[in-house]
């Protein structure tokens, strides 16, 4: 058995060159995503998205770590108090 946890990772991209390898990340963990939500920014040229995800805490602060390191992204977790226990 195995705990998850429900979590927000705000992300901020200034690089559009990036895009296509934060979705692959994102593609990578779907099976941990409840919903996204992007919104472009265009007076600031930055695009702002917001991924719901309940996961192990590993696995959230490993999302937010791969996509905080792609240039221009920048990635940060809000955890919530919801905790559930999973059969692995």
């Amino acid at each position: 058995m195995s705990e998850t946890r429900v979590a927000i990772i705000g992300v901020v991209v200034t690089e559009p060159d990036s895009v296509e390898r934060l979705n692959n990340i994102l593609h990578q963990f779907s099976s941990f995503i409840i919903g996204r939500m992007g919104l472009p920014y265009r007076a600031r040229n930055v695009n702002l998205i917001s991924v719901a995800v309940d996961a192990p805490l590993e696995t959230i602060s490993s999302i937010a770590g791969k996509i905080g390191q792609l240039p221009g992204v920048t990635a940060k977790a809000a955890y919530s108090n919801v905790v559930a226990v999973v059969e692995d």
